[in-house]
């Protein structure tokens, strides 16, 4: 179906044309006649199949009739509240949202936690239309009473099963609590499970499920792919892999801040161009290791889940699992993040014998056995820390050339004969190393200096003399 089918205003159809978009994806096709009817909706989708635009375009056509010029504040009070789980996609959904009212008069901002809040203070209270905000921050807004959210027709939900489902709901809540019962609900997200729909009934008014493809599944263009190694091989693996398949541009995932932060700076020792994307790091940090890798500047970005929501990089080749996660949907949301806008991507999971489990639950949401892949090939073997620049020297100089491994791979596959002999303590003349040196022909006497006869070295302390000092005789 053409967007121009869908019954669109001209201001929404020509930022759209400027946007190089022709043809709506199945879920647009659905999910915006009934947006634009006022009817609440869950709809999901696969990952990178346009459901921000979903919701944004009737957003926008329903909100048109209250654009103005009006400079005042109290012409521009929040009527749309987008709320998303995480920074990035905030900033990604803003965006969308700037794109698609270039030719309406209507305000908009976004606001999340990680920077100051007063820039984000004097815009509110400017007066905003359209609100893209995290919902910790939003509740922060709301206390300094920089925000009212009495007067939002359209709230909208985007991630909800991570909105609902991990830590959010507290905050979900009071944000809830605020805003006018008389409203238009939307959740869209590429998972819902049956515990989320029954939470999600509870904010909406009769909505309309709008699934278009089968359930939790995840992008059709995708290749997935399963290495079965011990965790220890695990970053050597990975390594491997980078080098040997010349990949530019790899997403690869982690459970643990800690552990993105440790594995991009051993990728960095490896000589791998690395960063990671955590919670912890600033707005600024985050950012700039978006920005980064999206120009090519980065080889690998390493992410954890929820920090991950919001990457969109239209032609991301690699996905890389280097732990699986804990629950099942998350692959799938890790995964959409390739094969993306008709592009086909790969999928790659490490997976150690511990993670057997979370893998045969991954198989039964994708009701199919990922391919395993051979690793006797690489003959990889565990890859130890670098514990110095003269050690990670050594072991490069003893194995210099590997045309199918990188050498940092067999860094430390060094054979007993190749080793150098621990050093004798006894020289070949007799001299021990392990006793102080004396010179040869000198006795303990004769290194003792010429003193005045009333200070004499004590004779039974010959030590004290081999050690440049002198007793005196008591009185």
């Amino acid at each position: 179906m053409s967007f121009a089918e869908l019954n669109l205003i001209s201001e929404i159809q020509r930022a759209i044309t400027e946007q190089g978009y022709t043809e709506a994806t199945p879920i647009q096709a659905s999910a915006i006649p009934a947006a634009l009817a006022r009817r609440d909706i869950m709809g999901c989708a696969q990952t990178g199949t346009g459901k921000t635009a979903s919701f944004t375009l009737p957003l926008l056509q329903l909100l048109a009739p209250y654009a103005n010029s009006s400079p005042s504040p109290a012409r521009h009070p929040v009527r749309g509240l987008i709320l998303t789980p995480t920074r990035e996609l905030a900033a990604q959904v803003s965006e969308s949202v700037k794109n698609y009212s270039k030719y309406l008069q209507l305000k908009s901002t976004v606001v999340y936690g990680g920077v100051d809040m007063q820039p984000q203070t004097k815009t509110l209270r400017e007066g905003v239309d359209i609100l893209i905000a995290t919902p910790g921050r939003l509740l922060d807004h709301s206390q300094q009473k920089s925000v009212a959210l009495n007067q939002v027709e359209i709230l909208i939900l985007d991630e909800a099963d991570r909105m609902l489902d991990m830590g959010f709901l507290p905050d979900i809540r009071k944000i809830m609590a605020l805003l006018p019962s008389k409203r238009q609900t939307l959740l869209f997200s590429a998972t819902f499970s049956d515990d989320i729909k029954k939470l999600a009934n509870q904010l909406q008014q009769n909505p309309q499920l709008i699934e278009v493809a089968k359930h939790n599944a995840p992008a059709d263009l995708v290749d997935h792919q399963v290495y079965a190694t011990a965790t220890s091989q695990k970053r050597a693996l990975l390594t491997h892999l980078i080098h040997s398949r010349d990949m530019k541009q790899v997403l690869v995932f982690l459970r643990m801040k800690k552990d993105c932060d440790k594995l991009s700076r051993e990728l960095n020792r490896d000589g791998i161009k690395a960063t990671a994307i955590h919670s912890d790091r600033t707005q600024a940090e985050r950012e700039l290791a978006l920005q980064e890798f999206k120009e090519g500047q980065t080889t690998v970005l390493v992410a954890t889940d929820i920090a991950a929501r919001g990457i969109d990089i239209a032609e991301l080749p690699f996905v890389i699992n280097y732990e699986l996660p804990y629950t099942p949907e998350d692959y799938v949301h890790r995964i959409g993040r390739t094969g993306r806008a008709g592009m086909l991507g790969e999928a790659i999971s490490l997976v150690s014998p511990e993670e057997d489990r979370l893998l045969i639950e991954i198989e039964k949401i994708l009701k199919r056995k990922i391919t395993r892949k051979d690793t006797s090939e690489f003959n990889i073997e565990p890859q130890p820390e670098l514990k110095s620049k003269h050690q990670s020297s050594y072991r490069s100089n003893q194995n210099p050339s590997s045309e199918s491994i990188p050498s940092r791979i067999n860094s430390d596959r060094i054979g007993k004969s190749q080793r150098t002999p621990p050093s004798p303590s006894i020289a070949a003349d007799g001299f021990d190393f392990n006793k102080p040196y004396v010179p040869k022909n000198t006795t303990i006497e004769s290194t003792k200096p010429n003193l005045p006869n009333s200070i004499k070295p004590n004779q039974h302390q010959p030590q004290a003399a081999l050690l440049g000092g002198f007793l005196t005789k008591s009185k």
